[in-house]
């Protein structure tokens, strides 16, 4: 019996991450920098929760402001908290929470501590190789 695939097989373990108190300017220049559609945001302190901002927010942004990002930290703008899983849950169950949830990105946690992130785009992309390894079946 082959064993089944953990999130921590197909997460980004590089995750491009921001200061909650950069401003929107400095957001989109590491999206930039990093290539990248969101950042996590980082935690103000020990038992604050994550937050992430994405392109979405920075132009939902950018209207309702007219443009003033200089002044608006990412803190103000991010969704928080972020639904999390644990490093290793089976990556049918983060597909299931993630279109349940209707959310396309997921940080993975050990610890309380950030060890990663994972996407629609990477599920979808690892669906092939599990079908080949037999890790997920056709059939579901």
């Amino acid at each position: 019996m082959t064993p089944p695939c953990r999130r921590k097989e197909i997460m980004v373990k590089d995750v491009a991450t921001i200061s909650p108190f950069a401003t929107i300017r400095e957001a989109i220049a590491e999206m930039r920098r990093r290539k990248v559609k969101s950042l996590v945001v980082n935690k103000r302190h020990e038992y604050d929760a994550y937050g992430i901002i994405t392109y979405t927010t920075i132009l939902r942004t950018i209207v309702a402001e007219e443009g003033d990002i200089d002044l608006i930290n990412v803190y103000d703008v991010c969704a928080k908290p972020v639904i999390s899983v644990p490093e290793l849950l089976e990556v049918k169950y983060v597909a299931q929470l993630m279109f349940k949830q209707r959310i396309r990105r997921l940080m993975v946690l050990r610890d309380n501590l950030l060890v990663g992130l994972v996407t629609m785009n990477d599920i979808v992309t690892s669906i092939p190789g599990m079908l080949e390894d037999g890790s997920v079946s056709a059939s579901g």
